[in-house]
């Protein structure tokens, strides 16, 4: 990488190339050195009051000001904080005539490497959240079909961001979905439909809606539903008005046994009732 490509290091090439002479920096004060150096004056009170970087001079009226050694010495903690060292490191390297100053450099440089590697992976996952709020589903559209089967519409999840994509929900459903894999889908996809074969197995066998086996079936539903989103009985009680009501949720559950997208709706009803809600007023909530 080029330094003129880092801020960082073109700052601290800056800093480096504006040393001044020793000729015209003699009695600068705080503010002064503050311009030059482009360090706060809270820091070089700082560096003062801790022994770091103390000014040699003084003036009649006690005013302490920096000379050229005063300078260049900040000069060099200016870039080594610039590099990344704390205060200490940086005292023990100035002060400490033991120290190896390669070796605590490319020490640092392997902090900033690993720091560098962070951020990429960091970058890397904003991007997938972002895609997953604007997009829901990270799969491209063979990986749909491969998963969900053919019957599956990759419109689907644009539209449903569309419908949804200002709620509480869809950004829940979003942050799931960025951290999933094809093969987390396929999972999910897998218990989605043994909980189809449940209910249709349920509807051969004539169970009734409000029963112990419907009631339990009705809980899978939402255990199962809870890998896109929590979702609560009254929401539930919304989406079994859905799966009778809209064409493509009646012809999904119809197509697995018929008059299955009525009773599933009316199971979520009794259950619900027997929770203590009325299906009849429930709201999305």
């Amino acid at each position: 990488m080029k330094p003129s490509g880092s801020p960082r290091l073109a700052s601290v090439a800056t800093t480096v190339r504006s040393t001044p002479d020793a000729a015209d920096a003699d009695g600068l004060t705080v503010g002064q050195v503050s311009t030059r150096l482009g360090v706060t004056v809270r820091a070089l009170h700082h560096w003062d009051d801790i022994g770091l970087a103390r000014p040699s001079l003084r003036t009649a009226a006690g005013y302490r000001l920096y000379t050229a050694g005063d300078l260049e010495r900040l000069h060099r903690i200016v870039v080594y904080r610039e590099l990344g060292l704390d205060l200490d490191r940086i005292r023990a390297i100035l002060d400490d005539s033991t120290v190896d100053v390669p070796g605590a450099l490319r020490a640092q440089r392997t902090q900033v490497a690993q720091r560098i590697d962070r951020l990429q992976q960091l970058s890397a996952g904003l991007d997938r959240m972002i895609d997953a709020h604007e997009r829901g589903l990270l799969l491209t559209v063979e990986q749909q079909a491969a998963i969900f089967g053919p019957d599956w519409n990759p419109d689907w999840p644009a539209q449903a961001r569309q419908r949804y994509g200002d709620t509480t929900q869809w950004q829940q459903y979003a942050e799931r979905s960025a951290a999933r894999s094809p093969e987390e889908w396929q999972a999910i996809a897998d218990t989605i439909a043994d909980l189809d074969r449940a209910l249709a197995d349920a509807v051969d066998a004539g169970v009734t809606p409000g029963s112990p086996e419907a009631n339990q079936l009705v809980e899978r539903h939402r255990e199962v539903f809870g890998s896109y989103f929590p979702l609560t009985r009254r929401m539930q009680v919304c989406l079994g008005r859905m799966f009778e009501t809209d064409p493509a949720f009646a012809a999904h559950y119809d197509g697995i046994r018929a008059g299955l997208a009525t009773w599933f709706r009316q199971s979520i009803d009794a259950s619900a009732r027997a929770h203590g809600i009325d299906p009849d007023t429930a709201t999305w909530q």
